[in-house]
């Protein structure tokens, strides 16, 4: 199956559930409900909401042990199709070419994922850009570099015929970002260990709070929760009772 598929409470429950495992936003998807759910008597007996999401094309659904790309082709997630050299071509030679078409000098680099910021799991290569003055490439808290992101796998996806993701990164901004939202999670969750406080983070898009949510999997003193809706959706780190 090429998607998640998740419970809640409500239909909305469930789907923000299933973007938090993708790391995408609702933009980047398609939701088959598979069930509305029902709430039961005085809370008894009902049943869960389910959905089924899957991402549109151009963005890849989680690909846990892919193997990372190398020159030439790769073992494909499961549900996907072999990367090949002439797939990576293609997406290097689409980015370049919007590039062009923005009169932005850089050049590109193909390297595996690494780390959640860069989209391990979810992607089968990073496109690494690189020039000066490149600011232009990233926008605001990284707006414009997720908006080219999602550009370029449109395009190569209709190009290939076939469903694949690719990272970009500009001058190293994501690892960048990750780099500071994990030393944020941890200082955060210190700071709920000892008062025993929760803490509400600021708002971010589902790629950031999965880094935040992974930073503290492993943390047996506190568990991270994402809350709120849309754009204003956060990560609420609490002591684990």
């Amino acid at each position: 199956m090429d998607g998640v598929e998740e419970s809640g409470k409500t239909v909305d429950e469930a789907i923000e559930k299933a973007l938090e495992k993708l790391g995408l936003d609702e933009t980047e998807v398609e939701v088959e409900v598979l069930s509305v759910g029902r709430s039961g008597i005085l809370g008894i007996g009902g049943d869960r909401a389910r959905v089924l999401v899957r991402p549109k094309g151009g963005v890849a659904a989680p690909a846990q042990g892919a193997a990372a790309p190398g020159p030439g082709a790769t073992s494909p997630a499961p549900g996907a199709a072999v990367l090949t050299e002439e797939d990576l071509e293609t997406a290097v030679g689409v980015l370049k070419r919007l590039l062009e078409l923005m009169n932005v000098d850089a050049s590109v680099q193909v390297r595996a994922p690494e780390t959640p910021g860069d989209g391990l799991g979810l992607v089968r290569a990073v496109l690494d850009v690189s020039g000066e003055d490149l600011g232009i490439l990233i926008g605001r808290r990284g707006d414009t570099l997720s908006s080219l992101q999602f550009l370029v796998n449109l395009v190569v996806s209709r190009k290939l015929k076939a469903r694949t993701a690719f990272g970009i990164d500009v001058e190293g901004y994501r690892r960048r970002r990750e780099e500071s939202l994990k030393g944020l999670a941890l200082r955060m969750a210190d700071r709920v260990k000892s008062t025993g406080q929760s803490i509400t983070l600021e708002p971010m898009p589902p790629n950031e709070r999965r880094i935040v949510h992974l930073a503290l999997a492993n943390d047996p003193n506190v568990i991270t929760v994402s809350i709120g809706e849309g754009e204003s959706r956060k990560v609420a780190i609490t002591p684990r009772r």
